[in-house]
């Protein structure tokens, strides 16, 4: 049985995840308490493919996908998360390729080179989304896909205090950032997340609302969008 710490929800997901939150290897993982991609299949046959993620965490989906037998190239703008996931890497005898940068800076791969790519709650924090978009766009191959998973704007839209029930605190999709657990997080409309992949030339083949498992789950708390790149 796949073990997602703790049983008990966290007040906001994106407080926790994925920076702080025990996650488990033998899937990548979408969200809190949401089933993983073994589940889901938003990533198929990892083996043997060129993947880039997108922020990573404590490491665990990267190394997830290259125990999957993948070539893993991940991107964070925190060292401390860098540290932690080549830590995590060593650990379980894997190599993954760690650079330290911003999000949309892939200078460093050539275009056409990704089969697959992914990113984890990570681009909430992204203020030029379709900065991120072009760029990922750029070094996927034809046929690729990026699969991205954000706090839901509908679940962003509510206070989550612990000790009550949640209740409604800002409009949907509102375009001022939210602090988050001492950073900002952009709450973007579904209809806008739509927006940003078609103007990066993605097809968007996918859109997830994935139920929580916390009986305290109201709205869903991740959507997760999969954008394909065709040929032209």
């Amino acid at each position: 049985m796949t073990d997602y710490g703790s049983s008990r929800p966290s007040a906001n997901p994106s407080s926790a995840f994925p920076g702080r939150a025990e996650l488990p290897l033998d899937t990548v993982t979408w969200g809190p308490d949401l089933p993983g991609d073994d589940s889901l299949k938003l990533l198929t046959a990892p083996k043997g493919k060129k993947i880039l993620q997108l922020g990573v965490g404590l490491g665990h989906n990267a190394v997830s996908l290259a125990l999957a037998g993948a070539h893993v190239i991940a991107v964070d703008h925190d060292i401390a998360r860098i540290d932690a996931a080549r830590q995590l890497a060593e650990v379980n005898e894997v190599k993954v390729e760690l650079h330290h940068g911003d999000l949309a800076d892939l200078a460093f791969v050539r275009a056409d080179q990704i089969d697959l790519a992914l990113s984890v709650y990570a681009l909430a924090r992204a203020e030029d989304l379709d900065r991120v978009l072009r760029q990922v766009n750029r070094v996927l191959r034809t046929g690729g896909s990026f699969s991205v998973s954000l706090p839901h704007p509908a679940w962003l839209m509510l206070d989550h205090n612990p000790m009550n029930s949640p209740r409604l605190a800002r409009r949907y999709g509102e375009d001022t950032p939210r602090d988050v657990d001492g950073g900002e997080v952009f709450s973007r409309s579904v209809a806008e997340l739509f927006g940003s992949f078609m103007r990066a030339n993605f097809r968007v083949d996918a859109l997830l609302e994935p139920e929580a498992r916390s009986s305290r789950a109201i709205v869903p708390s991740t959507i997760i969008m999969r954008g394909r790149k065709d040929g032209v």
